[in-house]
């Protein structure tokens, strides 16, 4: 079967790379772009890598240019998928790259977003270990899934293994992420021209006011091994520093976490090998090495280097992504593939692309 594919908000970053993955999937055939200001132009015009796509043309993005379509991908800025998702058959599949169905919290929604609150869906980070297994099997024939937020899942499945294992106490965590400008989407803004931020580093949404925060706490609370073991509000603590560098692309997340009274090397790293042992794109590195984001570039991989600091009682996590690829778009595939009953690997790949 060949599955017919809408792709909402096509001349941005998010949306031009899920139509390159899809471009190269056997099973879906890419009908429908749309986007808002650009929509009348050819799509060639604002992904100019995208040939194989050159016949297609941006349509306006409304609920009537979308119907009708098997699978319904919107790569909108937050706030702006909710009025749209209503309004789309229960028939489709519909995957949300924004942030509107991805919050369980009212309260949190309301301080990191404002806007109306709308329904939580099945979240699209398979390999997250939570309270039962992994979040793959909430993917299975899920007719809604929102995409994660790049950093967010990039930290969660830094720590997640070691929540579930009991290993790491999520009261004292700290991240500080190296992020490349293309996650911030391609708005013209000052603070991301090349002028500003070549040659610098720049921290941004520092302070615990950064969007993704909830989103980590909640994925984190959900790999608690007991449902009355921690919550997001009270149980998990997070500083969280996003820093804005001159790559176009990636993520290299620090993050460590407070070992728990008791737990040995072996079980810490035990925790992790066994957490994501049998995944295909999620990787442990060896223990002594550590990822680099050139490593990641344009393939749906996150790795993983673990380092135990036993003088400062900690367990450091270093996580490297491509935030377009395995943070965004490579999610959304991935997720697809589970949730149509297709292999999970197909148009996503491991190899990066180098030098």
């Amino acid at each position: 079967m060949t599955y017919s594919v809408a792709v909402s908000g096509a001349s941005g970053y998010a949306g031009g790379e899920i139509l390159r993955l899809l471009a190269a999937h056997p099973d879906v055939e890419i009908r429908t772009v749309t986007a808002h200001s650009n929509a009348g132009s050819p799509l060639i015009e604002h992904q100019p890598h995208l040939r194989s796509l050159a016949r297609l043309d941006l349509q306006p993005t409304t609920p009537d240019v979308l119907a009708g379509h098997d699978v319904v991908v919107l790569a909108l800025p937050h706030g702006q998928s909710g009025a749209i998702t209503e309004s789309l058959s229960d028939a489709a599949l519909v995957i949300d790259a924004g942030a509107d169905h991805r919050l369980q919290s009212v309260a949190d929604w309301d301080r990191f977003y404002g806007g109306d609150f709308r329904e939580p869906w099945a979240y699209g980070v398979p390999e997250l270990p939570v309270r039962g297994g992994k979040q793959r099997q909430h993917l299975v024939g899920a007719r809604r899934i929102a995409a994660p937020g790049c950093n967010a899942s990039t930290v969660s499945l830094s720590l997640a293994p070691g929540v579930a294992a009991g290993v790491i106490d999520p009261r004292d965590i700290v991240s500080v992420l190296a992020v490349g400008p293309s996650g911030a989407g391609k708005s013209l803004k000052t603070n991301l021209l090349a002028s500003e931020i070549l040659g610098s580093a720049n921290p941004y949404a520092v302070g615990g006011t950064h969007r993704h925060i909830p989103e980590i706490r909640q994925a984190l609370a959900a790999a608690s091994p007991s449902a009355a073991g921690v919550s997001a509000d009270e149980g998990i603590r997070i500083s969280f520093t996003p820093v804005l560098v001159p790559m176009s692309r990636g993520i290299l997340a620090t993050s460590s976490a407070p070992i728990v009274p008791g737990a040995t090397d072996a079980q810490i790293r035990a925790a992790w090998e066994d957490a994501y042992a049998e995944e295909t794109f999620v990787t442990l590195l060896p223990e002594g090495v550590f990822p680099r984001t050139a490593d990641v570039v344009g393939a749906n991989t996150a790795l993983l280097g673990l380092a135990i600091d036993r003088p400062a009682g900690r367990v450091t996590v270093v996580a490297a992504v491509d935030n377009l690829v395995k943070g965004t778009a490579g999610a959304a595939v991935q997720s697809m593939n589970i949730a149509l009953g297709l292999p999970e690997g197909t148009a996503l790949t491991v190899n990066g692309v180098a030098p």
